[in-house]
């Protein structure tokens, strides 16, 4: 079995992990050469450095033997927390190790790599998202707003992308700080990417119900019902809103006795909701219409004109003249 480069700076870590308590030259002093002395006992024969030479803690504890320094009073605590990383680092690697090979690699940090172009993105849509949530009090869609401007969006998504892959191609060059500084504003990135999925995933639940959340600015926030009247005052009841494009609108939700079914989901009706809770008065009968009216045999047609019956004198008066003609 080949030691590879690797596991001998394992072994020198988790060396210098056991030397801890020494001072920090004593400590080099040690081990300045112990990584050409294992490279050249890895050469000589097979097999692991552990199998060779010991743990690295007993190598140690040899190391202290030979240069006459005594072991410390206890472990301090920079030693324990060195022990403890040296595990948890041993450990990633062979978890590394042992995932590699479905994937198609001998690591899956190799297959990983292959991916980083996209975490780039990824990560700077991302954080245009989480700037997009903190400048509008937490409403977010799929595509990242400034203030709610769209426009003002797109150019923060173009600017966050391009640095971010920016700082990705230079990250091999960062200081100790400022490469902390990205690991945990890409852990922020994650965390915040989980919760907005929990958050999508509950509004799809909740539409399933068919009471789809609207989200409206000014005084109709906090609808729960909705009431249509006709133009003579009535209530209308079954009631349903459609846009200007034929789909339904959905506001408010049902909280009145009978509105949700046994298993607490609101069921699937038209408005009202709650019809006995009307805003306007109790709920009245339609009103009879009166019938036409059709004109009798008494009643005359206006504009028809009433033929006039000449009078006659009752007695004629004679005279010497003619006798007048009657008029009417």
């Amino acid at each position: 079995m080949t030691v590879t480069e690797q596991e001998i700076t394992d072994y020198v870590a988790r060396v210098r992990a056991a030397l801890a308590d020494l001072p920090p030259d004593r400590r080099t002093e040690l081990t300045e050469d112990l990584a050409d002395h294992l490279t050249e006992v890895a050469a000589e024969a097979e097999g692991t450095l552990v199998e060779r030479l010991g743990e690295p803690e007993t190598y140690a504890a040899e190391l202290r033997a030979a240069a006459g320094v005594g072991a410390g009073g206890g472990r301090n605590l920079d030693q324990r927390v060195a022990t403890a990383v040296v595990r948890v680092r041993g450990q990633l690697r062979a978890i590394d190790t042992r995932l590699g090979p479905p994937l198609g690699y001998d690591t899956a940090s190799e297959f990983l790599r292959l991916l980083r172009p996209a975490w780039w993105v990824l990560r700077g849509y991302l954080a245009a998202m989480l700037l997009t949530v903190i400048s509008t009090g937490g409403s977010f869609g799929v595509l990242p707003r400034f203030g709610g401007e769209l426009l003002a969006g797109l150019i923060m998504l173009v600017g966050f992308v391009l640095a971010s892959i920016w700082l990705g191609r230079r990250s091999a060059q960062l200081t100790r700080w400022p490469r902390s500084a990205v690991q945990v504003g890409s852990a922020v990135l994650v965390v915040f990417a989980l919760s907005a999925l929990m958050q999508a995933e509950d509004r799809m639940r909740y539409g399933d119900y068919g009471i789809d959340p609207t989200s409206i600015n000014g005084p109709y926030d906090q609808i729960r019902d909705v009431f249509v009247y006709d133009s003579e005052g009535r209530l209308v009841e079954n009631a349903r809103l459609f846009d200007q494009n034929g789909n339904p609108i959905r506001l408010g939700y049902p909280d009145c006795e009978g509105s949700v079914d046994e298993y607490g989901n609101p069921l699937l009706r038209p408005y009202p909701y709650c019809p006995d809770r009307p805003p306007f008065g109790p709920r009245g009968p339609r009103l009879p219409q009166a019938p036409a009216s059709t004109p009798s045999a008494s009643e005359t047609p206006i504009g028809t004109p009433t033929p006039s019956v000449p009078s006659a004198s009752p007695s004629a008066t004679p005279s010497d003249g003619p006798t007048p003609t009657p008029t009417s």
